[in-house]
């Protein structure tokens, strides 16, 4: 959903199915349903509210921020989704962090090969957080969404939920077992490249280095909405 026009005091709203709700209804077999909605803050700047406080910048969010249209490509809409937690004194959310072999030494490129040994890469996603001394319960993740480029990657052994019309395929997968010192969850992964021949490198290749082709992975933690993005550089 998305405001179409809020100059008056009118508030119009513009409400859209995303290409995966489209794909429902065009079964035709009753398998649509709309069970429920979520809403995102993908245009807030809350640095707005650091430099000119609670009071007026909230007002000026409010008054000033532009809200984005209805988006029909699902990987596109709510980015960032809000999350209802209980507890009223919670000061700070939990993050995600990324090890695993691969990884340059910021966590944020992994690299991997089409074929030998860096044809599969073991990554782990950690819940963590600065300055508390545990994971507030509502927060702690007890499954995670994997979104990879259907062409190039996937994970070993785990069938993808969904894979949309931009190729992008989406996991939900349950955490691990074992849970960290701050009650934390964690996940490890399995990530795969696919058989890629060298007329996809030419294609999708890397404008300056066609050896390579770049592409982004994305996860989710369902109930903390917590997000880590990393860059994948697959060698030729």
């Amino acid at each position: 959903m998305g405001f179409l026009d809020h100059s008056t005091n009118n508030i119009i709203i513009d409400a859209v199915l995303t290409d995966v709700g489209r794909a429902f209804l065009a079964r035709n077999d009753g398998s649509f349903s709309i069970v429920k909605f979520a809403l995102g803050d993908d245009e807030v700047d809350y640095e707005v509210i650091r430099k000119f406080g609670r009071t007026v910048g909230k007002e000026k969010i409010e008054k000033n921020t532009p809200v984005f249209e209805a988006q029909t490509i699902g990987n596109l809409a709510l980015k960032h989704k809000l999350v209802s937690i209980s507890n009223p004194n919670l000061l700070r959310l939990p993050s995600l962090s990324l090890r695993g072999d691969g990884l340059d030494s910021t966590s944020s490129t992994l690299d991997m090969s089409r074929s030998g040994s860096g044809s599969s890469r073991t990554v782990t996603i950690t819940q963590s957080i600065i300055n508390e001394s545990s994971i507030d319960v509502e927060l702690r993740d007890q499954a995670f969404i994997a979104k990879l480029p259907h062409m190039f990657l996937q994970m070993k052994s785990e069938t993808p939920d969904n894979v949309d019309s931009n190729n992008i395929a989406t996991y939900i997968i349950p955490r691990d077992a074992s849970i960290t010192a701050l009650g934390g969850s964690q996940l490890k992964l399995e990530i795969e490249t696919k058989s890629i021949t060298d007329a996809q490198f030419d294609v999708y290749g890397n404008a300056g280095d066609k050896t390579v082709i770049s592409s982004v992975v994305g996860i989710v933690g369902v109930q903390s909405g917590a997000t880590k993005e990393f860059e994948v550089q697959i060698s030729r």
